[in-house]
């Protein structure tokens, strides 16, 4: 006798099965898979003169940043209004974060302030760094150039008035060939740009 609810429930139970084995060996092959791109970091940490040591705590938002500075993907300016990727490359994180957390290094590197942290951290804050990253680039527009321009502002945050703001912006040749003569370039386009925002704000606060 034929059970047509049964043979129903058999074939579904079949397809579940086949299912399942597909998402396993899916599974599997992604685990094994190896990655497409290099990635990389930014490594500079700038030597930076300030004046003397003071008790000021500051707080480092992440940067803000067009879309396609927004992301992993690093950045190369064909002309004025044509940007594409950098094949096979990436950073090691969303570019703002990476700012972010090397302004922060910097200025703990200084020893010059009483603190300084990201949101979140409990600090009692003297004075917000707000930034906004505008360029951050290779420009293959004549010679191959590291541009990086990133504007500041100086937040008191006992009151929300700005104190001063700035746009600051460094540029370095590209030397040798391939995706680490490039990185190496924009690090240090960044650590230029970096020591004379650190250098800047110690000096205005």
């Amino acid at each position: 006798m034929n059970f047509p609810g049964l043979v129903g429930m058999r074939v579904a139970g079949a397809r579940r099965s086949a299912l399942i084995f597909m998402l396993a060996a899916g599974l599997a092959g992604c685990g094994t898979r190896a990655a497409v791109n290099d990635t990389f970091s930014l490594s500079a940490s700038p030597v930076v003169e300030g004046r003397a040591s003071t008790g000021k705590q500051i707080l480092v938002p992440e940067p803000t940043a067009l879309k396609a500075l927004d992301g992993d993907q690093i950045v190369v300016r064909l002309s004025a209004s044509e940007l594409q990727y950098l094949s096979k490359a990436q950073w090691s994180d969303r570019l703002p974060k990476l700012v972010q957390a090397k302004l922060v290094q910097a200025f703990e590197d200084t020893g010059k302030i009483g603190g300084v942290g990201k949101p979140g951290q409990g600090l009692a804050i003297d004075y917000q760094i707000i930034t906004e990253i505008r360029a951050f680039e290779v420009s293959t527009e004549g010679a191959d150039t590291a541009v990086v321009e990133i504007f500041a502002k100086i937040l008191n945050d006992r009151n929300g008035t700005v104190r001063a703001q700035k746009a600051f912006r460094a540029t370095a040749g590209v030397k040798g060939a391939g995706n680490p003569a490039f990185i190496k370039a924009m690090d240090q386009a960044f650590a230029g740009v970096s020591a004379e925002i650190v250098s800047w704000t110690l000096g205005t606060i």
